[in-house]
């Protein structure tokens, strides 16, 4: 929804990413008067820290390989325990 037709609109054609085309960044009133270039360089700090990926990411992929681990311990176990009761039966 369109709320108005007053508004300062930054747009950054050079977002140094493959999936992002351009960035819009919609300038509040009271900040009108800054310049456009520190405009600029504010909104490239913003891109930076927008594109680099959270650290949460590679929780994830050492939660998974220490999932595999039990998986495959609980497993091998399993399998033990599976022979040795074949041996007495």
């Amino acid at each position: 929804m369109i709320k108005g037709i007053n508004k300062q609109v930054l747009e950054i054609i050079e977002t140094n990413n493959g999936y992002f085309e351009k960035a819009l960044f919609f300038i509040k009133p009271e900040f009108s008067g800054i310049s456009e270039n520190k405009l600029r360089e504010l909104a490239q700090a913003e891109i930076k820290s927008a594109i680099n990926p959270p650290k949460q990411k590679y929780k994830t992929k050492t939660n998974k390989l220490l999932s595999f681990i039990c998986f495959f311990g609980v497993f091998i176990s399993g399998f033990i325990i599976g022979v040795l009761l074949s041996f007495l039966i």
